[in-house]
């Protein structure tokens, strides 16, 4: 898994669990450097990217958002899928 610094880090595919395709989605929500996802709700970015893609887009991209914020907001670099259960509580319990 990628291990870049997170307060040097410049480029979304840099950061553990994104590639192209995901950070090509983040772009598309207005997410274009590490650094804006500073303070983001993971929902939110799902939601504004359901908006933007005009359908549902699979909810394990939640667990990669959640990775990322956390990443960025000082959490050590972990695989996506260890979000997993957190999501699906956090849907269990209407948040």
């Amino acid at each position: 898994m990628k291990n870049p610094n997170r307060k040097t880090v410049s480029k979304l595919e840099a950061l553990p669990n994104l590639g192209k395709a995901i950070s090509s989605d983040l772009r598309l929500i207005g997410i274009s450097k590490p650094q804006n996802l500073i303070g983001k709700n993971p929902f939110d970015l799902y939601n504004e990217l359901c908006i933007k893609k005009g359908e549902p887009v699979d909810h394990c991209v939640i667990d990669v958002f959640m990775s990322v914020v956390d990443f960025m907001e000082g959490g050590e670099p972990q695989p996506w899928w260890t979000f997993t259960q957190k999501r699906k509580q956090t849907f269990k319990e209407g948040k």
